[in-house]
């Protein structure tokens, strides 16, 4: 295309010309891995850490606008998601993606949610059964204390957005820093009947603290 002879490519992590996602930066993620956060819930599994390329991509996919990039995040979610080491209900072709969700303003910044384009670029079952209700403020700079705080009785179901009852359910999200947002979505989709068998992050800045 003539776009792309005038303005070619670049790898967002990179930014080496010719693809949107180099094969070196790709090579960041892996298969999904387990992220021990403390608690009881369903296991929690990540496919990079955030730093270096993966990080990169996740930020220009979520906040700089990189929508080309769906497709690369879809590919690694299809691979994914089967992977996982857990027991899916009739298998794994009848789990549903329920990505967490993100505030309104954020939202309206970036045209709708990156982790929905994601998880449709995967062609996996998507359910946007989650969002955020009222007084849900910026989670960047909290600790994990005040994320929970944050965030307690702010995730709720959107019934025109949940997949058939009874169906097993993964939560997606792009990075997991203290699991308080992870939490909070299988909370919400367990008081409405759905059995969450795991979560999966792009990426994990998880690191052990005291206060989780």
């Amino acid at each position: 295309m003539l776009i792309n002879l005038l303005f070619p490519p670049r790898c967002a992590g990179c930014r080496a010309e010719g693809t949107s996602c180099c094969a070196r930066c790709l090579s960041s993620f892996g298969p999904p891995r387990r992220v021990r956060v403390p608690g009881k819930g369903p296991p929690l599994f990540a496919l990079a850490d955030y730093a270096g390329a993966a990080r990169e991509l996740v930020l220009a996919f979520k906040e700089r606008g990189r929508r080309d990039l769906a497709r690369v995040f879809g590919a690694l979610l299809a691979a994914a998601v089967p992977a996982l080491p857990v027991a899916y209900p009739g298998g794994a072709g009848n789990a549903w993606l329920v990505p967490a969700p993100s505030r309104r303003a954020a939202a309206r910044r970036r045209g709708g949610s990156h982790l929905v384009g994601a998880a449709r670029a995967a062609g996996l079952a998507v359910a946007p059964a989650l969002a955020f209700g009222p007084g849900v403020g910026e989670s960047v700079g909290l600790d994990a204390a005040a994320r929970r705080a944050n965030l307690a009785g702010r995730v709720r179901l959107v019934r025109c957005g949940l997949p058939p009852p009874g169906s097993p359910v993964v939560v997606l999200d792009d990075v997991v820093t203290t699991g308080a947002t992870t939490s909070a979505c299988v909370s919400a989709l367990k008081a409405g009947g759905y059995g969450v068998t795991a979560v999966l992050t792009l990426t994990t800045a998880y690191r052990a603290h005291p206060d989780g």
